[in-house]
């Protein structure tokens, strides 16, 4: 690859971000990274608007939750402001993934979603956690998702939380194919102790089979948690990647 393969779910350093975000941004543009994944930026489109070109950094996707607001207007307004193409339901709850019927309903509010956001010149994804991977007759409760959805709907397969579910990232990658524009790149010993999250490269994932499985996927890095400095972690990830020939 010869652009930029490499971006950061910036709830890593949400610690940072509350304290001072011109100050948190700084330190991972000084990273080397030139893309972030934003996360609860509706209320602050208009500073992050400013400060990501001012520290060269761009936006290509965000987690905000279009299931729950009652104004997706407004997501997709802030999104427009920022410069982010690509909006991200992260989360939808467990409960909701464990017959068919639905995991057809989640299906069916993303695509509802989809014109509405091409109104506004974005798309919609989704990303997973482990629950997501429910046995549904044999087939993992994402991959019936996946059947429903609008081909626009685009998805962020969160890997970690894929072998933490008791699957194969690369298996589920190759089932799921071009349907994955997003990867959130993490390792550790694959449980739910998030404190527990490594650098890519020094924990239990194949993370290079991961990244051969999907090629074209945008790399995000991304620790739910991290039990030293977070900003080292983010380093060690970045140099693991680099060495297996992304590109910041």
């Amino acid at each position: 690859m010869t652009s930029s393969t490499l971006s950061l779910q910036l709830y890593t350093v949400r610690n940072a971000i509350s304290e001072d975000l011109r100050a948190a941004l700084e330190r991972v543009a000084a990273l080397g990274l030139r893309q972030v994944e934003l996360y609860g930026f509706v209320d602050r489109a208009d500073e992050y608007a400013a400060l990501l070109p001012e520290l060269g950094l761009t936006a290509p996707s965000a987690h905000v939750d279009l299931f729950r607001t009652t104004e997706p207007a407004a997501a997709f307004a802030a999104a427009r402001t920022i410069g982010i193409p690509t909006v991200i339901v992260p989360f939808s709850p467990p409960e909701r993934w464990t017959s068919r019927e639905e995991v057809e309903a989640v299906a069916d509010q993303l695509n509802a979603l989809v014109e509405p956001a091409r109104d506004s010149g974005l798309e919609v994804g989704y990303h997973n956690h482990w629950w997501e991977f429910e046995d549904l007759g044999g087939t993992p409760a994402l991959e019936v998702l996946a059947d429903r959805l609008d081909p626009a709907v685009v998805l962020e397969l969160d890997t970690y939380w894929t072998a933490v579910a008791g699957l194969d990232p690369i298996a589920v990658l190759g089932r799921l194919g071009d349907r994955v524009r997003f990867l959130h790149v993490k390792d550790g010993p694959a449980n739910r102790e998030t404190r527990e999250q490594v650098p890519a490269g020094q924990g239990t994932l194949d993370v290079p089979g991961i990244l051969s499985a999907a090629p074209r996927a945008l790399r995000v890095i991304e620790f739910d948690d991290y039990a030293d400095d977070v900003f080292d972690g983010i380093r060690g990830s970045i140099d693991f990647l680099v060495g297996k020939g992304e590109s910041l």
